[in-house]
């Protein structure tokens, strides 16, 4: 559709006048698809925490946790908008849950074998000092699973920033507005700029958790300075 559109209309891919006019559109848009997507991970680690530490603690609620997850997945992005904007409406809170939903499949496996990673030497070297359970949580197995966790983070930021401009099909805010302004004016500019920006926003997140897991993993840094 996109294509035929290029094809088909006599605009140029960017009018660069326009451009200049709508810097504050754009950085709206920056701004809601940042939002949407800073929210829905945040709340996205927190219910795979749950989901995933429920997990270890039971392991039998491994292939029902998957199980359900999964099927969530699987149902269409665009599909999942439509039903749950009938119940809440074009809030954020329609995105929010719809991508938060989403972002369960690629959180919950990561954390689970995060942790289940740590080496069993560690935790008893930890159990030997003398450290309770949450001790040995937080300053032996968290920052063991650190490298981990943080690269499902990366794949699940990058995954709900390329969701949320569906999310423009219903004017709920982002670059996917711009996209879908841009296909009903047959205006490529729009388009472009929305693309491009997912793109870019897209790096940058993936980059800034790059740098995240660096700096908090000092240790990583000294074992490859020592090598």
């Amino acid at each position: 559709m996109i294509t035929q559109l290029f094809a088909q209309t006599t605009e140029p891919i960017i009018r660069w006048n326009w451009l200049g006019d709508h810097l504050e559109e754009m950085w709206q848009r920056t701004v809601q698809h940042v939002e949407l997507t800073v929210v829905s991970l945040a709340l996205g680690i927190v219910i795979a925490g749950v989901l995933a530490a429920t997990i270890r603690a039971f392991r039998w609620t491994t292939g029902p946790i998957t199980a359900v997850t999964t099927l969530l997945y699987a149902i269409p992005a665009v599909a999942l908008f439509a039903a749950l904007i009938p119940w809440l409406g074009t809030g954020l809170s329609v995105p929010i849950i719809a991508l938060t939903t989403y972002s369960l499949v690629v959180l919950t496996p990561f954390l689970v074998d995060a942790f289940d990673g740590v080496p069993a030497a560690a935790r008893d070297a930890a159990d030997g000092m003398g450290l309770t359970t949450r001790q040995r949580f937080w300053r032996v197995e968290v920052p063991l699973a650190l490298p981990a966790v943080i690269g499902g983070i990366r794949i699940a930021s990058v995954t709900l920033i390329g969701l949320v401009t569906v999310g423009g099909l219903f004017d709920l805010g982002g670059y996917g507005n711009l996209i879908d302004d841009g296909i009903n004016r047959s205006f490529p500019t729009v388009i472009v700029v929305g693309v491009v920006g997912s793109v870019l926003l897209a790096i940058v997140f993936d980059l800034a958790f790059v740098g995240v897991g660096h700096a908090l993993s000092p240790w990583r840094r000294a074992a490859k300075a020592s090598t």
